[in-house]
Parts: structure tokens; sequence; C-alpha cells
């Protein structure tokens, strides 16, 4: 329905963890096109409801021309590992390699309150992954290794954006490598 303001590193919401969705009505299918609206916008592979300020447990995903949410995520993750470049819509500009499973399986619902399981590897599962962790008030920098999270935050310190009140910006305008989660 609209774009929505991103809200950026710094802001609480991005650290609480996100209530269960239990009212699958109007207010939800409302929220899945904000964000779906918002992400694409942006653009970027997903967005999670806190990162517009929404604490439940929905998010959206675009990869490779696929777009999709799910409500309520609950994750099995692969032994397999892969290494690759994730950023976030919430700190602009910012893309470094990070390690995650190489595929997932993700139970949920749909948004009106249908069981759905999404199974995906490399791009997608980072996304799934990526978003899940929103949900749980966690940022990718905090998965990077000592030395890749010590870059990273030397980044959002000397960031433009960072430490302003309000969002300067409605959707990030800096995606590079076409990865903003």
């Amino acid at each position: 329905m609209a774009i929505q303001p991103i809200r950026l590193f710094g802001d609480p919401v991005l650290r609480q963890r996100a209530d269960e969705v239990v009212d699958f009505d109007k207010e939800l299918r409302r929220l899945v096109e904000d964000l779906t609206d918002t992400m694409l916008g942006a653009p970027g592979a997903g967005l999670a409801a806190p990162q517009i300020g929404v604490g439940l447990r929905v998010f959206t995903w675009n990869i490779e021309g696929e777009v999709g949410h799910l409500v309520n995520p609950v994750l099995e993750l692969s032994e397999d590992i892969q290494d690759g470049t994730e950023g976030c819509l919430s700190i602009p500009g910012l893309s470094i390699d990070c390690r995650r499973a190489l595929s997932v399986v993700a139970k949920g619902f749909d948004q009106h309150g249908e069981p759905v399981t999404i199974e995906g590897s490399e791009l997608l599962a980072r996304a799934i992954q990526h978003e899940t962790d929103h949900l749980d008030g966690v940022l990718f920098v905090d998965r990077l290794d000592t030395e890749r999270r010590k870059e990273a935050m030397r980044y959002i310190r000397e960031a433009e954006w960072f430490g302003l009140e309000k969002p300067a910006v409605k959707v990030s305008p800096h995606d590079t490598f076409g990865l903003g989660f």
C-alpha cells in the first residue's frame, strides 16, 4: 500500500524480539503489502517488520524475481556453510562477507494463516536467515567474525546517517551489490 521509512542501525526496535502474529487479519495483509512495497522500492532482497517499526514476526523477500513473505518463521538450517556478501537496508551502504547456512527449510504461515514451507539455498537461504534474525533483534553485523565486525562498526560510526534521531531517507540509496536485506 505504501512505502514506509526504514529504521536505521541504532533504533531500539531493531534490537527487540518481535512478537508472534496471532491475528491473520486485514492489518496483517496491509503490513505485508507495506513491507513488500518498501522492500521493492529500496530496492532490497528482504525486509522484516521491525525494520519499519512494527514488532511482529513477519518478513518479505525478493530473490531472483520471486517475491514472498513469511509469518512466524521457524528455521531448520543445513550444516553446510556459505560465505557471501551481505548487506542490510537498516545499515545503508555496508556490504561485507558473512557466514550463513547454505540451505534452509523455513516453516510458518502466509498472510491468511495458511501453513507454508519454504526451502531455499544460497541467496534465498541467506535472505531468510537474515530476516529471521531481524525478528529476533539480531543484526547481521552480530554474526561477523571479530575483524569484519570491527570494520563494519567503523563504517557505521563514520556513516553520515549514523546517530540521526530520524531517518534521513525513506529507503536506502546505497545497495551496491543488490543484496540489501
